[in-house]
């Protein structure tokens, strides 16, 4: 992890030094992710069969996870496991129920009507990666808020193991949230099937879940395209950005700042301060911790494309914060919701050296499921609003017809539409007969 001066870098060096990896190799990414969003919607279901046997090296007996093998992960969850699993659904269906907005009605007192109702989105396919984590939380995160929203066709995708099956936890947790249709397929090609269907994976309306660059892509291209999907947000490799100053516990910001680097090679982490001092002796406890990680080698490679920057104040590290809008934004410094206002950019933000983000991940209830990429400038993380949609509905009276109607014919000359004019004229004509 490297170690820079803020002031001593210039303009191009500041912006080098924020890209994400995957800006550097996004065209090739791009024509690739193509190539298998086309072998998927031409072949379906054999296309699979050929893309999981070449990227997961697994030959797939069945795309679809049999019933009998929930049983079997079940067996081998253990009790206090399971607790666990069952007490974070309970804490994020808390926080997504109160999450579920009421329909409202405008009522000008003039004959017309404005109103708004919230219905479930029918169809949704839940992204859950795989690799060598099983992200246990990430079913959770996508699993309960659509069913507390109310759709009623909800499937899975997740990558399959070396032996052909799904990580029991993950199935179990699956099962918990009520999610009986789950498919072992990963990468671009579970996104191009849940986006266009196949023969066994059933077409959905929007895409939800996080993912790798190829993940993240495949959404992006499939949202694109007018047969395709929605999707929620692009969620890709995980970032987080640490501000700290000399009241933070080294140790505590070392410990966060791993926690996001053991996820991916491509995953990104800042340390931002105020003292030289601070980020040697937070280096210092990146080494000692580093050596008892079981992923101390994908944490590694993360760290290489990651930096310690020392600032010369509080603005300036929020500026650097604001300008590169990370997916999780610790502020470990004192008084630190006085800060609160002027973030701009981030997924979310934990508060204090008592809020590792971990507790995020899990179990206070907030989705984890956030945008990277820089995509917090414009978008936010998921919730079971995302899992809903608005219809509007209108209504006029005669009355209302008769007060607003002439203001609307005179608007549709404006645009030369007669038949918008006429709409109303033929209206008006008739109310005026009575």
């Amino acid at each position: 992890m490297k170690k820079l001066f803020w002031n001593n870098l210039n303009a191009i060096e500041k912006k080098q030094l924020l890209q994400r990896p995957l800006s550097q190799n996004k065209d090739a990414l791009q024509e690739k992710t193509q190539e298998i969003i086309r072998e998927v919607k031409v072949q379906g279901d054999k296309a699979l069969r050929t893309l999981t046997q070449q990227f997961d090296k697994v030959t797939l007996e069945s795309i679809r996870v049999e019933p009998q093998a929930f049983e079997e992960a079940r067996a081998k969850v253990s009790a206090k496991e399971l607790e666990a699993i069952r007490f974070a659904i309970k804490r994020i269906g808390d926080y997504a129920q109160s999450q579920i907005p009421e329909n409202w009605c405008y009522d000008s007192r003039d004959g017309v009507l404005c109103e708004t109702q919230w219905r479930a989105i029918e169809k949704v396919g839940l992204y859950v990666p795989g690799g060598s984590a099983a992200l246990v939380s990430t079913v959770m995160m996508l699993a309960v808020p659509a069913r507390i929203a109310g759709c009623s066709v909800r499937v899975m995708c997740t990558p399959p193991a070396i032996d052909g099956c799904v990580n029991p936890y993950l199935l179990v947790a699956a099962q918990e949230c009520a999610i009986e249709n789950v498919y072992k397929i990963g990468g671009a090609q579970a996104i191009a099937a849940m986006a266009y269907g196949t023969q066994t994976i059933p077409k959905v309306d929007k895409i939800f879940g996080p993912g790798n660059n190829w993940v993240t892509q495949a959404k992006i291209l499939c949202a694109q395209d007018a047969a395709g999907v929605s999707i929620d947000l692009p969620a890709g490799p995980s970032e987080i950005l640490i501000i700290a100053d000399e009241s933070a516990n080294p140790a505590f910001v070392a410990a966060d700042l791993l926690s996001q680097a053991e996820h991916d090679k491509a995953s990104q982490v800042f340390l931002v301060s105020l003292s030289e001092t601070f980020v040697d002796e937070v280096k210092r406890c990146l080494e000692t911790q580093i050596e008892k990680l079981p992923r101390q080698a994908i944490a590694i490679e993360a760290l290489r494309q990651s930096a310690a920057i020392i600032v010369a104040d509080i603005n300036q590290a929020i500026e650097i914060s604001n300008q590169y809008g990370p997916e999780h934004l610790s502020l470990q410094v004192e008084s630190p919701r006085q800060y609160v206002s002027l973030i701009n950019n981030a997924g979310t933000v934990f508060l204090g050296k008592w809020t590792p983000e971990t507790l995020g991940d899990y179990v206070t209830g907030a989705n984890h499921v956030l945008p990277t990429a820089g995509a917090t400038r414009m978008w936010s993380g998921l919730s079971v609003l995302d899992f809903m949609k608005r219809v509007g509905i209108q209504e006029a009276t005669k009355a209302g017809l008769k007060k607003l109607g002439p203001y609307a014919q005179c608007l549709a000359v404006i645009e030369q539409l007669g038949a918008h004019e006429n709409a109303v004229t033929v209206r008006l004509q008739e109310a005026s007969n009575d």
